[in-house]
């Protein structure tokens, strides 16, 4: 026996040991009662009590067990079991009354007693119970066809036995109506009895199945017993105790036990599906029970008739209705035959056109995998002929390497029970008429000892999901692996290599300049730039390694295999990187678009293209790589070798760009105290650890303080003073770091602004500069308006605050910063340009920007006496603003000489320790109340030319205000 059928009938047999006792028990007590029977029980008296008070009490069991069931099991059937109760109560009243005569009264049960009516009851309520056991009857020929076959029976039984015994039993012989009524009452209901015990043989409610089978059994025995004593050979010798009160003892105690049957099988089998047909209630066997009868009723009148018997007028009348009957009752079934063809015609009709009709492929296949039928639907989705398809083997049109998979879903299937899986899905690739495969999901169920396959085409979704799928896990602009897809090949690179592998090593690549690109040829270029960008990746790399685009211009290759010494695979592994870079780093083709130079952002100025009208055509660009190079090594997971590999690309970059870094584990190390910096940063933010000091600008011809440079400074727990730049001179261009210094650069405008309104109320009218980055100033939280709203909440007036211009990105761009300049400069906030004189990018500055002040750069200042060349260079520098009209401020001015010599060329303003370093707040106040200090003078000359308009002397209040000395 297999695993499963063990399984299934594990079950069964628990419940079969747990019905074999009670079956024992009635068995025992049958027998016993036979046996008891059979020997006389030992004395005529003991025999009489048993044939008598033994049957009542039997009879007693069979009415109260009935009762009992009855009222403790509901159900539909409760009213059958009630009925059999009244008539096992007639029985036990009829073997009662009959002991009272023979045991009690001491005399001969009369002819006509209370006993014979009892005993008449029994089958009155008991053909009532088979009744409403019956399967009934759907429609109203089923309620005719059952009491025709019930007369069919009864009346052909009534044929044979009244021509067998019954007519002798009727002759008048000297007794009265009555009893010849009471002689033919028995045998005539106990044919009724046995003619419904016999329709309801074949018409019983599959619904306690065993309990009916064992009642019917029961009542079959009494019946049986019933016929043998009306025989007159058997009456005249009968005798209380005898073998045949053991039929009528057993029918009893098998209606006793009949009910618990059923309940005890309802509990260990599993009723049929609604519906399902019951082969033993519809057998044919059932359907000819009828016409046999009638056609032994015809055997015996003909046998009567051939015999030269004279045939008996009961025997005529009941025949003739017999015969009738059975007319009557074909004519029915006829009629009933025809509805049901035409309603089977209809229904058929109706599904093979809801089969035809249907979108979904319909096939049958046989158990041998022959296809039986295939609906026409196949040349609309397969684009084959459903003809064509029948009588092929369906395994034929499955893709091969489908085939092994859908075989074990369907044996698995037909291994199941049908009870507990009636159908399953199976999705496969089906050969489509012009030779290509279909994806197809089929729905499969059972059908008569093959399969029914519902199939529906699914191609499309299966490559939606497919395109879905590939969506997820590649970049949608250079349809490159994304980060997700990347860090997984780098995990099972790390985890799943071959021993004769070597140590897989990832390249982190960052487009040096690319933002410029986006900036100044527009973003349509850029994704132009990255697309061949990641085209020059992906032919660079080998066919088992994996090219990846992160996200923004940062890409990444896994590289795997290679073997023999480390030092000679990480060298390769270098030059690839080497030839990446280079590969990289050639100019770029792309179509230029209307975003260059901002785009429509730009407010009202526009490009220059859509000023002029001109056509923006292809252009070349050119940007460089930095690569970060990390290998993997023992207990390397796969985040932390691409954190390497990044960390090694910021090496990259912080080290001048487009060059290839390999990582270090000092890296880590320096990662590591830059974060622990910008933490303590930013808790020193929190705590109110900055301060704010002011150094003043003062006027090199008259010594008097024209305005204060705001400086923040971070007091340390040793109470030591450190310049923010001091602070974070580690810092890269990492976007914490910008985060840090944008935060500084909050604070610092915000003090600034509050303490100079402050003074300003005091009397102190000096402006104040604050230092601010080109791309601070662009940044989104700091428009125009944020710093008018400042203005306006602490009251100070736009003019008394200079906002100084401070390191010149090339990357930024020039019309948007422009754009904010001079909103801030119509205002009333005054613009100076820091680090004048240094690099390409502040000359630059100096033609496209609207600035009102340049500070020359510290490095002029600091060897403008000892160097010729450098006072030749500084005499240039003042000369360009001058003729500019620009107010120049030198920064660093440390030595009375160096102050001598500026105000010589032209330089009417300086700063620093030659006349004061920072001061706190009440310093400053001192020294703007002491109102300036002295300068060195140079006698007989006049440092300043005439008419140069850069001194404060002659200028009014108004301008005071608004102008950097």
């Amino acid at each position: 026996m297999s695993a499963s059928g063990a399984v299934l009938s594990g079950p069964a047999a628990a419940g079969g040991r747990t019905a074999l006792v009670p079956q024992l028990l009635v068995a025992v007590l049958c027998g016993g009662y036979a046996v008891g029977a059979a020997l006389g029980w030992g004395s005529p008296a003991l025999a009489q009590f048993m044939g008598d008070f033994g049957l009542s009490g039997a009879a007693l069991t069979a009415c109260a067990s009935c009762l009992w069931y009855a009222r403790s099991v509901p159900g539909r059937n409760r009213p059958a079991w009630v009925l059999f109760a009244v008539s096992s109560a007639m029985v036990a009243a009829g073997n009662a009354v009959w002991g009272w005569y023979e045991l009690v009264l001491r005399e001969a049960v009369p002819r006509a007693s209370a006993a014979d009516f009892c005993f008449l009851l029994f089958a009155p309520p008991a053909i009532i119970g088979l009744l409403v056991l019956a399967k009934r009857p759907v429609n109203r020929a089923g309620w005719i066809c059952l009491g025709l076959d019930a007369w069919l029976i009864g009346g052909s039984l009534l044929t044979l036995t009244w021509s067998l015994a019954l007519a002798r039993t009727a002759q008048w012989d000297g007794r009265s109506t009555a009893s010849i009524a009471l002689s033919l009452a028995y045998p005539v209901l106990d044919i009724m009895l046995v003619s419904m015990v016999l329709a309801l043989h074949f018409r019983r409610s599959s619904a306690n199945r065993s309990a009916v089978n064992t009642a019917i059994a029961a009542l079959a025995l009494t019946v049986l017993c019933d016929a043998l004593f009306t025989s007159p050979l058997l009456r005249e010798h009968y005798r209380s105790g005898q073998i045949l009160d053991a039929g009528w003892f057993a029918g009893s105690i098998l209606l006793a036990y009949a009910p618990w049957v059923g309940k005890r099988d309802t509990t260990r089998r599993t009723v049929p599906p609604h519906g399902s047909p019951d082969p033993r209630g519809n057998g044919s066997l059932g359907a000819l029970t009828p016409y046999l009868a009638a056609a032994v009723c015809t055997l015996g009148i003909l046998y009567n008739v051939l015999n030269g018997r004279k045939i008996d007028r009961v025997v005529l009348f009941t025949g003739c209705t017999v015969a009738l009957v059975l007319v009557a009752r074909q004519g029915i079934m006829l009629l009933d035959n025809i509805a049901l063809t035409q309603e089977l015609a209809q229904k058929e009709n109706h599904f093979r056109s809801l089969v035809q009709g249907s979108s979904d492929v319909i096939m049958i296949a046989a158990h041998t995998g022959v296809l039986r039928y295939v609906s026409p639907a196949a040349k609309g989705v397969y684009g084959r002929d459903a003809e064509q398809m029948v009588g092929t083997e369906l395994a034929s049109h499955i893709h091969p390497e489908d085939l092994g998979r859908v075989l074990h879903e369907v044996r698995r299937f037909l291994a199941a029970p049908p009870s507990e899986e009636p159908a399953t899905r199976i999705e496969c690739r089906i050969r489509s008429g012009d030779g290509g495969w279909l994806n197809v999901e089929s729905s499969v169920n059972r059908y008569q000892g093959g399969l029914i396959f519902n199939s529906r085409d699914v191609t499309e979704r299966v490559r939606l999901q497919a395109q879905l799928q590939h969506n997820a896990s590649h970049d949608p602009l250079t349809d490159l692996p994304n980060r997700a897809l990347f860090s997984e090949r780098v995990r099972q690179a790390l985890g799943g290599r071959r021993a004769d592998d070597g140590e897989a090593a990832v390249l982190y690549i960052d487009l040096d300049g690319f933002k410029a690109v986006n900036d100044t040829v527009g973003h349509q270029a850029g994704d132009e730039l990255l697309i061949q960008a990641a085209r020059r990746l992906q032919e660079s790399v080998r066919a088992g390694d994996t090219a990846a685009r992160l996200g923004g211009d940062e890409f990444a290759a896994l590289i795997c295999g290679g073997k023999g010494d480390r030092h000679v695979r990480e060298q390769q592994i270098v030059e690839i990187a080497e030839r990446l870079r280079m590969t990289l780093s050639e100019p770029y083709a792309v179509l230029a678009g209307n975003a260059a130079r901002g785009g429509p952002s730009d407010g009202a100025r526009g490009t220059t293209a859509e000023r002029t009208g001109q056509r923006v055509g292809e252009t070349t660009v050119r940007v460089a790589a930095s690569i970060g190079v990390a290998f993997a090594g023992p207990g390397i997971g796969p985040a932390e070798l691409m954190r390497n590999a990044d960390l090694a690309m910021y090496r990259a970059k912080s080290a001048g760009k487009n060059r290839v870094e390999v990582y270090a584990p000092q890296m880590q190390a320096e990662v590591a105290r830059r974060a622990e910096l910008a933490e303590r940063l930013r808790n020193a933010l929190d705590k109110g650890e900055f301060t704010l000091l002011h150094q003043p600008v003062v006027d090199l011809e008259s010594g008097v303080v024209d305005a204060v440079e705001a400086q923040a400074r971070w007091r340390s727990a040793q109470g030591i003073l450190f310049t923010p730049a001091e602070f974070l001179r580690l810092a890269d261009q990492r976007r914490e770091v910008d985060e840090d210094r944008a935060e500084v650069s909050r604070w610092m405008l915000e003090q600034a602004v509050e303490q100079a309104a402050h003074r300003h109320r005091m009397g102190h009218r000096v402006p104040v500069s604050v230092r601010m980055s080109a791309r601070r100033l662009m940044g989104r939280d700091l428009p125009p308006k944020t710093v008018e709203s400042l203005l306006a909440r602490h009251e100070l007036p736009a003019g008394a605050l200079v906002l100084a211009l401070t390191g010149h990105d090339p990357g930024i761009c020039l019309d948007e910063l422009e754009r904010r300049l001079l909103a801030l400069r119509r205002a009333g906030v005054t613009i100076a340009l820091e680090g004048f004189g240094t690099g390409y990018a502040g000359m630059l500055a100096l033609r496209r920007l609207p600035v009102d002040v340049v500070r020359l750069d510290r490095a002029f200042t600091a060897d403008l006496v000892e160097s010729a060349r450098v006072h030749k260079i500084t005499a240039g520098l003042l000369r360009i603003a001058r003729d500019l009209g620009l107010r120049s401020v030198a920064d660093g001015v440390d030595r009375p000489e160096q102050v001598v010599a500026l105000r010589e060329m032209g330089c009417t303003h300086g700063q620093g320790m030659a006349f004061s370093g920072p001061l706190d707040e009440p310093r400053l106040r001192g020294s703007l109340a002491r109102g300036g200090y002295p300068v060195p003078m140079c006698a007989e000359r006049d440092v300043v030319p005439a008419g140069s308009g850069m001194g404060l002397r002659g200028v009014s209040s108004d301008q005071q205000n608004t102008a950097l000395t």
